[in-house]
């Protein structure tokens, strides 16, 4: 009698996907590619037929590591089309003084891209896909986590209906407030903490210059990110091809103190118009409608995830923010949910489709890369609220930058390991970074930095610093 083969072929292998966010529609497109049998659900309408976004134009920070998934699947130059580079930050103090910080060398940027958008490109890929079949409005309701099959409702003109979908394998790809990770917490042994910011923040918008074109449309600088830094607040501006920009403020909650501004303690419009022209005056001429929007808009929370593990039983796994959500003041949640996309296809080749192996490898490598940008993109809102405009963290940038442009064998800095190094892991990123803070503390404490930094011997003794440091590390190994 024969046996059934040990690794069920692709062609016979069914996968739900839940969520057909830009993470969901890219991880179909992956598994599709390679044979595998793939339905993909989605609560919410079609947003090519409707407008989910409610005329909203919401945009995201996409980097190399963003870019590199998508050239895999071959859409990057079509998403490239639409999207803008934003080179630096233009920084805004109080005062209206403007100070710019690039992001890295000339021809390196991140980029500001419509989500919406994003997710109709790779919907479109998706359904080219004869393997992928997409299902809109279907709202999942349970998930068996021991045979991968899921429930999901959807309406019809006389009632609700369900359908069950069965499955070899299925993945939560519904982002930050995953469905199958409500599910999941009900099965054995899974941990799982969520964990709040002090801010919150609303939407606000600039629109763009009527009656003009091109660049000419923008009221601010257009290839930059433009910051607010207010210390426990700030205010940022991204972008959009149409000369709109997309702006979030970033507030505390709730105050500490009856003198401390929060969303909690800024309800009468007096106390908002004052909040403004205090901290913004610069902004108030570009904003559209700030007041208006302050007070008719709820505060959104800013929660950090984290799961563990990220697959259940071999059948049932979770993959991008439904794995990892974290706060955007890195701007690689995206990011990091393509990178899961990606390596997870690369695990599937270097395992040949033994979904055991995959998932195991799957989870060892993805989590512990997923932990470390989540930390990174916590403490990154004290750079952006507070360092961005500090004198000594911009000379600090200014000799990092230098540095890495003498020697960039020894020294990449932090924020370009983590957005231009799309191949280094988001862990070893962070422990290279804690390293170098180390190493830069040193030379920030030499006599009358500010005025010789320049000067050859800081270099010299910054790479003294380096190979000191690799002395010690070597050791450790030994």
């Amino acid at each position: 009698m024969n046996k059934p083969p040990l690794i069920k072929p692709a062609s016979e292998t069914q996968i739900t996907i839940a969520g057909a966010g830009p993470v969901g529609a890219l991880l179909a497109v992956i598994l599709g590619r390679k044979g595998y049998n793939i339905n993909l659900l989605e609560s919410r309408p079609d947003s090519r037929q409707h407008d989910i976004y409610q005329g909203k134009s919401i945009n995201i920070a996409l980097s190399d590591r963003g870019w590199l998934a998508l050239e895999s699947v071959g859409i990057a130059d079509q998403v490239r089309q639409a999207a803008i580079p934003m080179k630096k930050r233009v920084m805004h103090a109080v005062d209206g003084t403007i100070t710019e910080q690039a992001y890295g060398k000339d021809d390196q940027a991140i980029w500001s891209v419509s989500r919406a958008g994003i997710n109709e490109q790779l919907l479109d890929l998706a359904e080219k896909e004869t393997s992928v079949e997409l299902h809109f409005q279907k709202r999942l309701t349970h998930v068996d986590f021991n045979t991968a099959s899921a429930s999901f409702s959807f309406d019809t003109p006389q009632s609700k209906s369900h359908i069950e979908i069965a499955a070899d394998y299925t993945f939560g790809a519904d982002g930050a407030f995953s469905k199958v990770r409500r599910l999941a917490q009900e099965t054995p042994r899974f941990s799982y903490s969520q964990s709040f910011m002090p801010q919150s923040y609303i939407e606000l918008s600039i629109p763009a210059n009527e009656n003009e074109t091109g660049d000419a449309r923008f009221k601010m600088e257009k290839e930059a990110l433009h910051i607010w830094p207010r210390k426990d607040f700030m205010l940022i501006a991204l972008p959009n091809p149409d000369g709109t920009f997309t702006c979030t403020l970033f507030l505390n909650y709730e105050s500490k103190n009856k003198d401390e501004h929060s969303f909690s303690n800024l309800k009468d419009r007096n106390s908002v118009v004052n909040f403004f022209n205090e901290n913004f005056a610069d902004a108030m001429p570009l904003l559209e409608t700030p007041i208006d929007d302050f007070m008719a808009k709820s505060a959104n929370p800013l929660f950090l995830v984290n799961v563990d593990p990220w697959v259940i039983n071999n059948k049932v796994a979770l993959i991008g923010d439904a794995a990892h959500a974290m706060v955007p003041f890195y701007g690689q949640g995206m990011n990091c949910g393509f990178e899961d996309c990606r390596e997870l296809g690369e695990l599937i080749d270097e395992y040949e489709g033994e979904w055991p192996e995959i998932f195991s490898a799957y989870q060892k490598r993805r989590k512990i890369n997923a932990d470390a940008i989540t930390e990174l993109a916590r403490r990154n809102f004290i750079e952006m609220s507070e360092l961005s405009a500090d004198s000594n963290f911009q000379l600090q940038k200014k000799i990092e930058a230098k540095f890495h442009q003498l020697h960039p064998e020894l020294w990449v800095p932090l924020y370009s390991m983590v957005t231009f190094c799309p191949h280094l892991p988001y862990s070893q990123a962070l422990k290279i970074g804690d390293q170098q803070k180390i190493i830069m503390s040193q030379i920030m404490q030499i006599p009358d930095i500010a005025n010789c930094w320049q000067d050859e011997f800081i270099y010299l003794k910054l790479q003294q610093l380096v190979h000191n440091h690799f002395k010690k590390e070597e050791k450790k190994d030994v």
